[in-house]
């Protein structure tokens, strides 16, 4: 298993978690990293991602502004730190990696290989 994810939890809205993705695969094949959730019902969606190469990152309009993808080098780890939760983040939120080789790096899971096994978050109105 490469990549676990850890912190979801139950929080009222307006409230804040942080997500972490333990990567245990080496550092430097990782170009393309990426946090998606899933509700009941509906389609998995990308969340943020982020170039690690470059720094650049991308977040889905439903979340500028309150969530923020990063990285440390040091632990491995891929973040997900998410402020101002809204009962409609209410989800099971998984870590993704693209291939090395992957072509493309955007909020699509088509462009990602490697998933983790999910962490849910839960947000009370």
């Amino acid at each position: 298993v490469e990549l676990v994810e850890s912190g979801g939890g139950s929080v009222q809205a307006g409230g804040s978690l942080r997500l972490s993705c333990a990567d245990s695969a080496p550092s430097y094949g990782r170009k393309c990293m990426g946090w998606f959730r899933q509700a009941p019902g509906k389609e998995r969606e990308g969340v943020a991602r982020l170039q690690t190469e470059v720094g650049i990152t991308t977040y889905a309009d439903s979340v500028k502004g309150r969530f923020t993808i990063s990285r440390d080098y040091a632990k491995n780890t891929l973040y997900l730190q998410m402020n101002s939760l809204k009962f409609e983040d209410t989800a099971m939120y998984y870590c993704a990696a693209a291939a090395r080789w992957a072509a493309a790096c955007s909020l699509r899971a088509e462009d990602f290989a490697y998933w983790g096994q999910g962490t849910q978050v839960t947000v009370s109105s």
